[in-house]
């Protein structure tokens, strides 16, 4: 019996589509992610540079965050999306380290290139860079020191100001709630000097809308009661309603009169519970307003989700969607509460909060780019101090731990038998990128301090932690120098790296060749 004939795929591609596959391809997301390294590589280190980037609407953004700029740049070919997707990795993991990590893989691919220009298969390559990133995980783990450390970038000149600051701010917290972000608010506030900024031993936000009537309101209370709502208080118009049809005016008299009721009704179980600060999601309308003010009552409506979730979690208190059956326990409490001007802005403060510690930075600055680029560091360097709280386990930085590393894999690969012995000595090389990037980034002799490092671990015993010295264009002991940073960092780098080029090399033809498919007469996608 005659088979029946199968209607071939046909597979539509624009003109001018990259159709190369195999070999061809995989260089190509090679030199892809090369180009996206190069747009990070001057960012890294202490002297590192700023990128001021502009937006299709006009926004500006300067940073030298990893992650920021990773998260900003446009990037459509697929093979390089892989490098913005291990930045936001590295950031949501340990929060710092995301320029290394894009470093650390672009240098992987980078250095293994001749290799499948020469037709090494690309499974010996992964196979290859998997053994090494083993090798330098496991000896990471090894040399690593017990202490902690905390580091910023741009506000480099007020070090010891944001410093204390940081480790302040994790220090209230609760050892067991030491890692949780959600307790530590960063409030951006315009006007002022850098020096102006202010740590907050509680919550603090911005003040919500107000309507008639909130100007009479107490704006400070001694340990008051405190009611979350997820409930509006304000009179629905006519138009938001959903139809209604009368014959009579005495029955449209009723409809407005049930409203009032209604919303009295709530308002009059809101004062039953005693709450001298009622917090909703949703608004609190003009009646609602002054009614509260006449029974010295402070409301905010329309407060923003996550400033009301740490008022939650700080007082004790617990969001309610209906007035009905409140009880105490739904309540929450704090020593002290107040409305405060901080430059141009007025802020409701929450302090000395009972159920969780948690506390707000209050960032201050001439630039609102500035103080976002404040914002960032501190965000780094607050991960950082949560981290080596939690892992206490830190490495000398500076380049220092890569060169040990890429000291050790080399004596691994005289080990080695076969090609494998040729990929883990590229590997090696591949981490003096972190060094060589902080000295070019310096404007010192990269070579030079290179042969210097190289020569100090290979000969002294006590090189393991001579790194990159910024400050005196040379190398130094960086440990003894309070240059570290947590091993948990390093560890994640090498590992997200490595995994990255490995999936680069898996899928060589996952490159522009796969776009622009479309549908054939007879055919699928």
């Amino acid at each position: 019996m005659a088979m029946p004939m199968m209607q071939p795929q046909i597979i539509l591609l624009k003109d001018g589509t990259d159709t190369s596959q195999g070999r061809g391809q995989l260089l190509s997301n090679i030199t892809a992610c090369s180009a996206v390294v190069d747009m990070v590589r001057s960012t890294l280190g202490p002297r590192g540079m700023d990128k001021l980037m502009v937006d299709a609407r006009g926004n500006v953004t300067i940073s030298n965050d990893g992650a920021t700029i990773m998260k900003l740049l446009d990037i459509v070919h697929p093979a390089a999306k892989t490098l913005v997707d291990i930045a936001r990795a590295q950031d949501a993991e340990v929060g710092d380290g995301t320029t290394s990590v894009v470093l650390l893989a672009g240098e992987m691919l980078k250095e293994v290139k001749g290799l499948i220009e020469e037709g090494v298969n690309p499974q010996v390559i992964i196979k290859g860079i998997r053994r090494a990133s083993v090798l330098a995980v496991a000896h990471t783990r090894r040399l690593a020191c017990a202490a902690t450390s905390m580091s910023s970038k741009i506000i480099h000149s007020h070090k010891d100001f944001f410093s204390n600051m940081v480790v302040d701010a994790v220090q209230k917290l609760d050892t067991d709630d030491s890692l949780n972000e959600a307790l530590i608010g960063m409030k951006r506030v315009q006007g002022g000097g850098v020096q102006d900024s202010f740590l907050v031993d509680g919550v603090a936000f911005k003040k919500t809308f107000s309507y008639a009537g909130f100007e009479q309101q107490p704006k400070s209370f001694e340990k008051p009661t405190i009611l979350a709502l997820n409930v509006e208080l304000e009179l629905k118009a006519e138009r938001d309603n959903a139809e209604v049809r009368v014959e009579e005016v005495s029955e449209y008299q009723k409809i407005v009169d049930a409203e009032w009721r209604i919303i009295y009704d709530k308002l009059e179980k809101i004062v039953a519970t005693g709450a001298k600060v009622v917090l909703s999601k949703l608004p609190i309308g003009d009646l609602a307003t002054q009614y509260f003010a006449d029974r010295d009552i402070f409301c905010a409506g329309r407060v923003a989700q996550d400033d009301l979730t740490r008022v939650c979690k700080a007082t004790g208190a617990s969001v309610q969607s209906s007035v009905n059956d409140l009880k105490p326990e739904h309540l929450g409490s704090c020593d002290q509460f107040n409305e405060r001007q901080i430059g141009g802005e007025r802020y409701n403060l929450f302090t000395g909060c009972p159920k969780a510690k948690t506390c707000t930075l209050v960032l201050r600055g001439g630039a609102e780019q500035f103080i976002a680029e404040v914002e960032r560091s501190l965000h780094d360097a607050i991960m950082i101090v949560r981290r080596a709280i939690k892992h206490k386990e830190v490495v000398a930085g500076g380049g220092a731990i890569e060169m040990e590393l890429s000291k050790y894999l080399r004596e691994e690969a005289r080990k080695i038998q076969g090609k494998q012995q040729l990929i883990v000595t590229h590997f090696a090389k591949a981490l003096e990128v972190i060094p060589r990037t902080l000295c070019d980034n310096a404007g010192f002799d990269a070579t030079d301090i290179l042969n210097k490092l190289r020569q100090k671990h290979a000969m002294d015993a006590k090189g393991t932690w001579y790194g990159v010295d910024v400050h005196n264009e040379s190398i130094a002991d960086n440990l003894a120098a309070f240059v570290w940073e947590p091993a948990l960092v390093k560890i994640n780098a090498l590992a997200a790296a490595a995994e990255a080029a490995c999936l680069i090399f898996e899928k060589p033809n996952a490159g522009p060749a796969m776009r622009g498919r479309g549908r054939g007469r007879g055919g699928r996608r």
